[in-house]
């Protein structure tokens, strides 16, 4: 499997385990020094994730993907539109893929909000 395809894979992980919720990925591929829009944010993203008994998204679509290849490490941009009961928003993501040994983990990701 190309390093293309593997990070596609992950990024369809990603969008799964938001609709989960499922904290376990997070917990995974996070790395615990992960810098998340500025700051050390790995425990606050994996509480959010905690499943509470209702799905906090009922859609969540991923398009318009590009990745960069620099080495052991994969830059990610990406559009994603999420639904839930908050209502609907369109959000541009960029993710930093490192792999490290056989496991990959984002070590650093910005989120905001389309207008």
């Amino acid at each position: 499997m190309s390093v293309h395809d593997e990070i596609l894979a992950l990024e369809e992980q990603l969008r799964q385990a938001e609709l989960g919720p499922d904290p376990a990925f997070f917990e995974r591929r996070l790395a615990d020094n992960a810098v998340l829009d500025g700051q050390l944010q790995k425990a606050k993203v994996v509480a959010a994730h905690q499943p509470n008994g209702t799905a906090k998204f009922s859609k969540v679509e991923m398009s318009e993907f590009q990745l960069q290849e620099h080495g052991p490490a994969v830059v990610v941009t990406c559009k994603g539109v999420y639904e839930g009961a908050m209502g609907s928003h369109v959000l541009r993501f960029m993710r930093v893929w490192l792999k490290q040994g056989a496991e990959w983990q984002i070590i650093a990701a910005s989120i905001w909000q389309q207008p």
